[in-house]
């Protein structure tokens, strides 16, 4: 009994010891602290008036209205219409027009009665052009051939929708066994 005492009689004291003694202090102090502090909160300025611009010029023509772009869309596009640069798409598309450009390789060069001939690998095929082909997907026309590339001249559209010309090159690939 007394084992069970002993344990009961320190649980009670310690319990007793988290009483509420000095809490009722803390609160009093709160309670005054609360009732000496004033909050000062600055009054909102005025918000400012808003006054709406009057448009004065009214026999004039708004710097908005759409019509004023499309006129300006339509002489541009005039203009571009006059130098006349189109791809001929009514003209039957060689073999070399259906790959795009970066899957065409030159692998050398031919002469042929005076005429130099570009070789062209697509794949596993290899292909002959001379100048004034077609290559490409752009509509491209080879305008040069040389011992070390194939130039040509593409039409491809602009941001604005207009045909521009650009010009390409097709670099000679050497292959590994020619290195070694």
């Amino acid at each position: 009994m007394k084992t069970l005492l002993l344990p009961t009689l320190m649980a009670l004291t310690l319990l007793a010891g988290c009483g509420d003694s000095d809490v009722q202090e803390v609160r009093t102090w709160m309670k005054q602290v609360d009732a000496q502090t004033k909050v000062q909160v600055p009054p909102l300025a005025e918000p400012k008036t808003f006054i709406p611009f009057a448009y004065q010029h009214k026999d004039e023509l708004d710097p908005f209205n759409p019509s004023k772009l499309l006129a300006e869309l339509a002489k541009q596009a005039a203009q571009a219409g006059a130098s006349g640069l189109r791809p001929d798409t009514a003209r039957r598309k060689e073999l070399l027009e259906t790959y795009p450009l970066d899957t065409i390789k030159m692998v050398g060069t031919i002469e042929k009665k005076g005429v130099i001939h570009a070789v062209l690998q697509v794949d596993r095929a290899v292909h002959q052009v001379v100048v004034g082909q077609h290559l490409g997907q752009n509509y491209g026309r080879i305008t040069s051939i040389d011992e070390n590339s194939v130039t040509l001249k593409e039409i491809v559209q602009d941001a604005t929708g207009d045909w521009v010309e650009r010009q390409s090159r097709l670099e000679l690939q050497e292959s590994k066994e020619n290195t070694k």
